[in-house]
């Protein structure tokens, strides 16, 4: 009974937020999977219709319902062009937890979410064992974007140019209780806390080591704490919103022992759940909480734009000339979870100039990648088709280099990248910046 009337609570909750909707058809010119099956219902209007009948289909095709919301990339163009405002990706989160609570998780997703996520130090064991032991199972392919094969025949990662995990994680880099280093003056005494997020921590260490580099360059006091696990968003998309409160816990208690201005971070998609998602679906919050989340949400910053709008240093290397084009070309690729959530879009391409690159903008800078997290498991070949037209117009720029400050972006366009043979590597804006700084031998001023 006490679970029904918990759904009831859920189902009352988005009846509220779906009246909003208008049903204009303005999310279908922008749904990057309608432009592929050019099905209504694969389109936010369509999923929408389906929910405002939603505890009645619950009894009557829970499957076919948990079907329908989960074919989605959850990169909320649809949210970020509504006219009337409908937040589509908040709504599509909590109806999959309505679902999840009534339906419960498969023992897959229970192994993944319950015994590995939601415990960060088992993760970790887990992740390094898989690391040690991949060579096994992965072919030796050099190329542009370092992507790998598998080499036995596998449903999952057959058709896949994956990224295989760090020899050495980003977290096995610090000292207890986590590596502090205290900036000079010139950091304008900000003092910021560093969440590195799964991807960067077991799979793009550079880009932690990178932005560590960057930031105490600059005269930031940087804090990063150890025993940091995943954002929560995996287990929140997949409905499980027991899992995401743990998680959001663990970290609110290691926050709580620090004392930092900004929480920074260098994965789009850490930033825009930090910011948006752990205050809206915090399961059950106290008032404490609630406030916690809510001053925490207000610090929360991409490194990007933390650098620029916030430390504004002098940057070396923007010294070009308008129009040069004798330098490297970077074309960049705005992750929707950057731009279309949080409105970052500038800083990243500022910090691009800033490396000494010439930035020759794609066409579609800003339309999704196809990755999408799990829709990339389930709906792969939707997804590639996506990603295709990603890496075409990356091509047609002529550039050496695509840079976007998404680990799962860079995941996915290393795929596309990759099966076309090209010879274009795929870095974080804060990776080239902190080359140039090591290439220049600019020394931090005492």
């Amino acid at each position: 009974m006490a679970k029904m009337n918990e759904l009831a609570d859920l189902v009352r909750e988005l009846e509220e937020q779906l009246v909003i909707c208008i049903r204009c058809g303005t999310c279908q010119a922008v749904c990057p999977l309608f432009e592929q099956t050019r099905k209504e219902a694969d389109v936010a209007r369509g999923k929408l219709a389906l929910l405002s009948g939603l505890m009645e289909n619950i009894f009557t095709d829970a499957d076919g319902v948990n079907q329908r919301l989960n074919k989605c990339l959850l990169c909320g163009s649809c949210a970020a062009n509504c006219p009337s405002g409908v937040n589509v990706v908040e709504i599509f989160i909590k109806a999959r937890a309505i679902l999840t609570e009534y339906k419960g998780l498969s023992l897959v997703k229970r192994f993944i979410f319950k015994r590995m996520l939601a415990n960060p130090k088992t993760f970790d064991i887990l992740t390094k064992w898989a690391g040690q032991f991949q060579n096994l199972f992965i072919k030796d392919d050099a190329n542009a974007q370092g992507t790998s094969c598998a080499r036995l025949v596998s449903p999952l990662l057959s058709n896949r140019h994956f990224l295989p995990m760090a020899k050495t994680p980003f977290h096995k880099t610090l000292t207890a209780p986590g590596r502090k280093d205290p900036g000079p003056a010139s950091g304008k005494g900000l003092r910021a806390l560093l969440f590195t997020g799964c991807l960067i921590d077991k799979v793009f260490p550079n880009i932690a080591h990178a932005g560590v580099r960057v930031l105490t360059h600059h005269g930031v006091a940087l804090t990063i704490p150890r025993g940091q696990g995943c954002c929560g968003i995996p287990a929140l998309a997949a409905g499980d919103r027991d899992t995401f409160t743990r998680l959001v816990d663990h970290h609110l208690d290691l926050f709580r022992q620090e004392e930092f201005d900004v929480l920074v971070t260098a994965c789009a998609t850490c930033t825009s759940t930090i910011k948006k998602l752990w205050p809206a679906l915090y399961k059950n919050p106290s008032s404490g909480v609630t406030e916690q989340l809510k001053q925490l949400a207000g610090k929360t910053m991409d490194i990007n734009q933390f650098l620029v709008d916030r430390v504004k240093p002098d940057f070396p290397g923007d010294l070009s000339a308008p129009g040069e084009t004798s330098r490297e070309i970077v074309t960049y690729h705005d992750p929707c979870h950057l731009k279309k959530s949080l409105g970052v879009a500038a800083q990243p391409r500022k910090i691009i100039r800033a490396s000494g690159k010439t930035l020759v903008e794609m066409e579609g800078a800003d339309k999704c990648c196809g990755m999408g997290g799990s829709f990339n498991v389930y709906y792969y070949d939707i997804s590639a088709s996506i990603g295709n037209l990603k890496q075409k117009n990356i091509a047609d720029t002529g550039c050496s280099i695509v840079s976007t400050g998404c680990p799962a972006c860079m995941m996915q366009i290393s795929d596309m990248l990759a099966k076309q043979n090209q010879n274009i590597r795929v870095c974080h804006p804060m990776e080239l910046y902190a080359r140039f700084l090591d290439e220049n031998r600019f020394i931090k001023k005492a």
